[in-house]
């Protein structure tokens, strides 16, 4: 091993031993309930439709078979003990720079931490596939604190990929590894084309949720003049005077119409989203409120049903 690689590891291992006891204090704190209670509460198997018993949750209340019967019934699911939490992380070089303290990559391997030990408190199992144009790495989903540790650790250490972004191919990858009903997490910030169908496929299968990472450059701080190049395509640098009112609201409008494109694709998929800003300085709800706020997403909806 040559001396900047040892180096690079090092930095990695320290990074990920902050990050373990950073994430261990939020799951601790907050997440692991919102976890517990959107993703193991109701189970995703129904088992049996029985008439309503005192004590039984009204949310379970089916009522196609109530109104057919003049009767209250209840839907029973199977409790799933061998769940599979897959991460799909995008590995493009859109991912890797921001003018943050922590690029959308760092950003996303804080929230796979917060989810992947949630998810290891609830004995399921953490999976990794991390692609850019095509698959680079897949990382079979296990148990245990070390394999989940080991998956943040892969998040930080896979080299970019500076080709450019398909997110298909990691999403058909996902369809089929898990041969169970599992729980992905698509980390990316979506500066991509072309991936509604394969979406659409995995969530046919799987209870899919796109994790957009949004850079805080988004948003333009109307007092800069920028130099920047697209990280993928190699181009020339353009200079952006985002001083001026009629750059920021041509940016503004781009940036509007690449959301609702994106939304319009989920929904399309029927795939939630969870928005995660990635922040111009460092706190620790930065990385707990767009996780916690999806949860709350999550159970209101439930509650509604």
């Amino acid at each position: 091993m040559t001396e900047d690689r040892a180096t690079d590891l090092s930095e990695i291992l320290d990074e990920v031993r902050r990050i373990d006891v950073q994430s261990s204090r939020l799951v601790t704190d907050l997440v692991a309930g919102g976890y517990a209670s959107v993703f193991r509460g109701s189970g995703v198997e129904l088992e049996e439709v029985r008439e309503y018993a005192e004590g039984d949750d009204p949310r379970s209340v089916d009522w196609n078979v109530t109104a057919r019967v003049g009767r209250p019934f209840v839907k029973r699911y199977r409790d799933e003990r061998d769940r599979t939490v897959l991460f799909l992380l995008d590995l493009s070089a859109s991912m890797a720079g921001g003018f943050g303290p922590w690029s959308a990559r760092q950003m996303a391997a804080r929230v796979c931490a917060c989810l992947a030990l949630s998810a290891v408190r609830n004995h399921d199992k953490v999976g990794l596939v991390a692609f850019g144009r095509r698959v680079e790495k897949y990382v079979p989903a296990e148990r245990g604190l070390a394999h989940a540790l080991r998956v943040v650790r892969d998040c930080l250490a896979q080299p970019e990929d500076g080709a450019g972004t398909d997110l298909s191919p990691a999403l058909e990858l996902a369809a089929g590894v898990a041969r169970r009903h599992a729980i992905v997490f698509l980390m990316s910030d979506f500066l991509a084309e072309g991936w509604g169908r394969a979406l659409a496929r995995c969530a046919r299968r799987h209870d899919v949720i796109a994790v957009r990472l949004s850079a805080p450059e988004l948003e333009p701080s109307a007092a800069e003049m920028l130099r920047a190049r697209d990280p993928e395509d190699g181009g020339a640098a353009t200079v952006v005077d985002e001083r001026s009112a009629r750059v920021r609201a041509a940016f503004a409008g781009r940036v509007a119409e690449w959301r609702a494109r994106t939304a319009a694709e989920l929904r399309r998929a029927r795939v939630d989203l969870m928005d995660v800003p990635v922040p111009r300085a460092r706190g620790r709800d930065v990385i707990a409120r767009p996780i916690l706020r999806f949860f709350r997403m999550r159970e209101e909806r439930g509650r509604k049903r």
